[in-house]
């Protein structure tokens, strides 16, 4: 078995083993046995933050962590935006994988699952998207918006949930962001809807 192969087990088994009911509802009755995607490895600057990362964490998270961790040089990474979105600061310190989805390792088309990276001193702006989303973090630190409302700081293991259509923001200070992301009920592929800037 493959490390990517032992990462889609153990971010299944991670979601499993939480009991937030608006996570049970999102996965229910999802099938994991999914047909592998052969994707070339591409890197990006934003995983360098993932491997000098402390990973001394202990915990469902940490072991997740680790995983994603052995499996990054394996790992198609990704942006979604170019340098006239945000400036080429932004995609120095962003990127994400699909692990499973439209166009990830494995795949699927009911829906979409990966990491959000996001370097240290970064603000991802207000956005908006058709697909229902839940975000848990892996690190802690990091500010999140939603619907307008004022960043608060958000910790390891936490569920964020945003509805279809629902504006967005994350903020990152002196620490990086490691989540797991889960897309479903819209285009899995759609490019984020720029709502602004909130600062």
């Amino acid at each position: 078995m493959s490390t990517v192969d032992e990462l889609l087990t153990a971010f299944r088994d991670y979601l499993q083993s939480r009991s937030d009911p608006v996570l049970r509802h999102f996965i229910e009755g999802f099938d994991w046995s999914m047909k592998k995607r052969l994707l070339v490895p591409q890197d990006l600057p934003v995983v360098d933050y993932l491997r000098k990362h402390d990973r001394s964490r202990d915990g469902a998270e940490g072991v997740l962590l680790g995983r994603l961790f052995q499996a990054a040089d394996e790992l198609h990474w990704a942006q979604t935006y170019s340098i006239t979105d945000f400036g080429a600061d932004f995609l120095e310190r962003y990127g994400w994988v699909e692990l499973f989805g439209t166009r990830g390792h494995f795949t699927n088309k009911e829906m979409a699952g990966g990491f959000l990276l996001l370097g240290p001193g970064v603000h991802y702006p207000d956005h908006h998207h058709e697909a229902e989303e839940i975000y848990i973090p892996l690190t802690d630190g990091s500010l999140w918006s939603k619907d307008a409302q004022p960043f608060l700081p958000r910790w390891s293991g936490e569920i964020i949930h945003h509805p279809s259509n629902i504006r967005h923001a994350m903020r990152t200070e002196d620490q990086p962001l490691v989540a797991l992301y889960i897309w479903r009920g819209g285009p899995l592929a759609q490019k984020s809807i720029i709502s602004g800037r909130m600062q």
